[in-house]
């Protein structure tokens, strides 16, 4: 067998190639960005590409493309059921609602007159988000009904920006007192405020829909799980300081007796139930200790299990050896 793959510096595809050279694996790589990309695959049995959500042109055709490969009975990473719901926080609502995960309630509203409906009958806090975004980007603390009407008549009106430059620059400010970035840092924070990502000038506002979460409280971390070909790792996310988001936070913490057996129990069940080739789960907890599921994503960063010490197979069994987590992802392929 052949694979095709999209090789995209700093992304998983690194680790594809070396994975593929080193164990004499056939592979080709080819550019999903040609217009005659099907034609490039023809030789080939699979093709694996780690699309961007923040790149507007992979937003723009690539679950589309992955899924007209995978029409012509070639296998792909990911694969439909793994990425339909990618940088889609609307969409996992639906989806985890329908298999039964716990799910933080979550609810979204199409018209400003049901939301305002509803805003009338709730409690607050709750969690705006927009549908997508990463590293807690794109995510507040909603503390009353007038600051809840306030995000509705914005989605119902000018919209929001996919990217938000005083939050950006926020975290720089962040990260440079935590000596996480350099003085240069600030200043890209503070470019941005004038000269927006080419993502969210070719994207254009979200709008008409608004998107709530209740707010779990008395969560001081998250927990991060990832499945892959029936193996799971994870690690434990500090949320930042006088703030309730852990995503992006850059504080983690990946010794074993930080993850709780039961998050990795129930990270294996549902990842069976959404058959996904690989489902990277963030977990807060209830006020009695119960894991609930707040996002699903398929993509991580690269570097996330190079500080792991092991990984759980099904049986919840602790492996305490290095591992390469995009080398598995090669290796489900071949086995499919």
């Amino acid at each position: 067998m052949q694979i095709a793959i999209h090789h995209t510096p700093g992304t998983f595809s690194d680790r594809w190639i070396a994975h593929c050279i080193n164990k004499g694996i056939s592979y080709k790589l080819v550019n999903c960005y040609d217009s005659d990309l099907i034609e490039q695959i023809k030789d080939c049995n699979a093709l694996m590409w780690h699309f961007y959500h923040a790149n507007y042109k992979d937003v723009l055709f690539a679950k589309q493309l992955l899924y007209a490969v995978a029409q012509s009975g070639k296998k792909t990473f990911p694969d439909f059921k793994t990425c339909w719901h990618f940088d889609d926080k609307v969409g996992q609502k639906y989806l985890l609602e329908s298999i039964g995960a716990p799910l933080a309630p979550s609810y979204v509203f199409y018209s400003k007159e049901d939301a305002f409906k509803w805003i009338e009958n709730t409690s607050f806090p709750k969690v705006f988000k927009l549908r997508g975004g990463a590293g807690s980007l794109n995510v507040e603390l909603v503390k009353s009904s007038f600051q809840a009407k306030k995000l509705v008549r914005t989605a119902f009106g000018k919209g929001f920006s996919q990217f938000n430059r005083v939050e950006n620059l926020k975290e720089y400010i962040r990260k440079y007192r935590e000596g996480k970035v350099s003085v240069f840092g600030i200043f890209k924070g503070l470019g941005r405020l004038f000269i927006p990502t080419e993502f969210s000038k070719m994207h254009g506002n979200e709008k008409g829909y608004i998107y709530f979460q209740d707010f779990i409280p008395n969560n001081d971390y998250d927990i991060r799980i990832i499945v892959i070909d029936k193996k799971a790792f994870g690690a434990k996310r500090m949320v930042r300081k006088n703030d309730f988001r852990a995503s992006g936070s850059g504080n983690l913490l990946y010794e074993k007796e930080h993850i709780p057996i039961d998050t990795i129990k129930l990270a294996f069940l549902l990842t069976d139930k959404l058959q996904s080739q690989c489902a990277a789960f963030d977990f807060v907890y209830d006020s009695v200790g119960n894991p609930i599921v707040v996002e699903l994503s398929y993509g991580f960063p690269t570097i996330t299990a190079d500080h792991c010490i092991g990984y759980w197979d099904q049986s919840l069994t602790f492996h305490k050896d290095a591992f390469l987590p995009q080398n598995w992802m090669v290796e489900t392929i071949i086995k499919d």
